[in-house]
């Protein structure tokens, strides 16, 4: 069982610049993030492949957003930029070993095993 643990979550103004980790009690082949406002369903932000090589964004963030990883520390990272209050949301790590990396599947929450805690970030106006 991978456990997900996500850290670095605050209160941002709009405009600025955040970043956000998730660690991973063990190597994990896909991982991503996604997201949770209040009154509104989970959605996906990013996510990555093994080597990193391979990434998706959704439209609203893939201007604004990076997802990296480092895989010598287990982590991903989420680098976000020009923040929105539209981007305040409970910030999730997932990630899975199974998962066919594809645009197409890596934004269906159903697609992945293992999922964190949570993280919040708000953007003030």
């Amino acid at each position: 069982q991978v456990q997900l643990v996500e850290s670095g979550g605050g209160l941002v103004q709009t405009g600025g610049s955040w970043n956000i980790s998730c660690v991973a009690s063990e190597s994990v082949y896909a991982m991503a993030w996604f997201r949770q406002a209040p009154g509104k369903e989970r959605e996906f932000v990013c996510a990555i492949s093994w080597s990193g090589g391979m990434t998706y964004y959704a439209d609203s963030v893939k201007t604004r957003f990076s997802i990296s990883r480092d895989n010598a520390k287990n982590t991903m990272f989420l680098q976000m930029n020009s923040l929105e209050p539209e981007d305040t949301a409970v910030y999730y790590c997932a990630a899975d070993n199974d998962i066919v990396f594809a645009k197409t599947t890596t934004e269906r929450i159903g697609e992945y095993k293992y999922w964190g805690q949570g993280t919040q970030v708000t953007v003030s106006s």
